[in-house]
């Protein structure tokens, strides 16, 4: 079997604690994804990606117990949603289609200036965060926030250079074991986007009982799953995400799927 397959297998859930061993940079933001939304402009969308091969629905991970929590909270002006990573291209047309795309395919200059997304993920999904963000650069769409949780780079994929229509990015990360994420992300354009911290976590005095994986997870990726169901971690990532959608008026709509 090879690395990648393996890694496939790996990536797992949330529900722990760890605390941060180092850290350094600035602060954060961003949002979305699914059905008709009846607001005056575009929703705050907040879009979350799962790592290795985990169902979107998966609630055994954090990132999706964030998402439901924050759908319970912000009933109003926000689109939540969850993806697997391997569905990138589905979150961004799900993200040009809320932003109110017209028939041409086309997003008038308004609907981009206005455009508030975030985007968060796990591992591959943290990897897919770079990624999605990188192709709405080219769509000429701002990102508020990214927030990457122990990045592992997918395929090419280059997780480490966050672009430059990305207002705000964090990086959470622990080094042990085979699998472990990446250490140090930097900007594309610092004059633009402002690196929050590369924060490190470790586990090796302090384990964490991370409740609900697999066997294989438990086994060979064992730092890699602890830091995603440490629940310091992901109340730091359910933070920067709030000191956005906090910063955005609340507006009566429906925000899931």
């Amino acid at each position: 079997m090879t690395a990648l397959a393996l890694t496939g297998m790996l990536i797992g859930p949330a529900i722990g604690t760890g605390a941060p061993q180092s850290a350094s940079g600035p602060r954060s933001n961003f949002l979305p994804v699914g059905t008709p939304v009846a607001s005056a402009g575009p929703p705050t969308i907040v879009i979350g990606f799962l790592g290795g091969i985990v169902r979107r629905d998966d609630a055994v991970h954090s990132t999706v117990q964030l998402a439901e929590k924050l759908r319970k909270e912000y009933p109003g002006g926000v689109y939540i949603e969850t993806f697997e990573n391997r569905r990138r291209e589905d979150a961004r047309k799900t993200i040009l289609r809320l932003l109110g795309k017209d028939h041409d395919g086309q997003l008038a200059d308004d609907a981009r200036n206005r455009a508030r997304v975030i985007l968060y993920g796990h591992s591959w999904g943290a990897s897919a965060v770079v990624t999605l963000a990188k192709e709405l650069e080219q769509d000429k769409i701002p990102v508020l926030l990214t927030v990457q949780v122990d990045s592992v780079a997918k395929g090419d994929q280059n997780d480490a250079v966050i672009p430059a229509n990305v207002a705000q990015a964090v990086n959470f990360y622990q080094p042990d074991g085979w699998l472990h994420g990446r250490e140090t992300i930097t900007a594309a354009d610092p004059a633009h986007t402002r690196i929050l911290g590369n924060f490190r976590y470790s586990y090796k005095e302090a384990p964490l009982e991370c409740k609900g994986y697999p066997w294989y997870s438990r086994l060979f990726s064992k730092s890699h799953i602890e830091i995603e169901c440490d629940p310091r971690v992901w109340l730091q990532v359910e933070n920067l995400i709030r000191e956005q959608l906090d910063r955005t008026p609340a507006q009566k709509t429906n925000s899931s799927r």
